[in-house]
């Protein structure tokens, strides 16, 4: 009986073959931005720098510093919102650096529109 399907010599036609080594070249260079993206720091400040923001690209809160005129006992709701602000703002930076990360790998392959065939 005849074997039906598969590749002739039971290896991967040559375009496939090549596919599949660009695909795990590709997240070979993936993982490795990944882990230098998480050892990047992103700061931001609000308030005109009266607080700042220290956030890692793992999106963890580094640090975090208050100037004295932005404690106020009677206006707690300020600072809150100003270190709201500040942490939002680091972590929007880091999802970008993250967001250009994923372009840079992701750019030739035509993955964002739908499947290029």
């Amino acid at each position: 009986m005849a074997k039906r399907g598969g590749f002739p010599g039971g290896g991967m036609p040559g375009n496939m073959a090549n596919l599949m080594k660009q695909a795990q070249r590709m997240q070979r260079q993936m993982e490795e931005g990944q882990k230098e993206l998480e050892t990047k720091e992103f700061t931001a400040k609000s308030g005109g720098g009266a607080v700042e923001v220290t956030v890692t690209g793992k999106k963890e809160i580094k640090e975090v510093k208050l100037s004295q005129e932005v404690v106020d006992p009677d206006d707690i709701e300020m600072l809150e919102d100003l270190v709201m602000a500040a942490v939002n703002e680091a972590l929007r930076m880091a999802d970008e650096a993250n967001s250009e990360l994923m372009g840079k790998m992701t750019g030739g392959l035509g993955l964002g529109g739908g499947m290029p065939f």
